[in-house]
């Protein structure tokens, strides 16, 4: 039910995430932590860029809205 501008950030944010963990655990990270912290920042700046997104998104907020529902209807049982 993600809006494709979702998906699309997402989809950035998990590549940026594998990209600064093999920065992060590559043989190379010993000499150069500079190419890991590069990677680390992109990834921050997309995971930033997804929850900026979401916090505006009309999709996100009826799907966050149904979930709550869903838990208060729980908790009345």
């Amino acid at each position: 039910m993600d809006c494709l501008k979702c998906m699309d950030l997402e989809q950035a944010f998990a590549s940026s995430l594998s990209e600064y963990n093999e920065a992060r655990f590559a043989a190379f990270y010993r000499v150069s932590t500079e190419l890991a912290a590069k990677k680390n920042v992109d990834m921050e700046r997309a995971k930033t860029d997804l929850q900026e997104h979401q916090s505006a998104c009309p999709v996100t907020a009826k799907v966050r809205r149904l979930g709550q529902v869903r838990r208060d209807a729980v908790q009345l049982f």
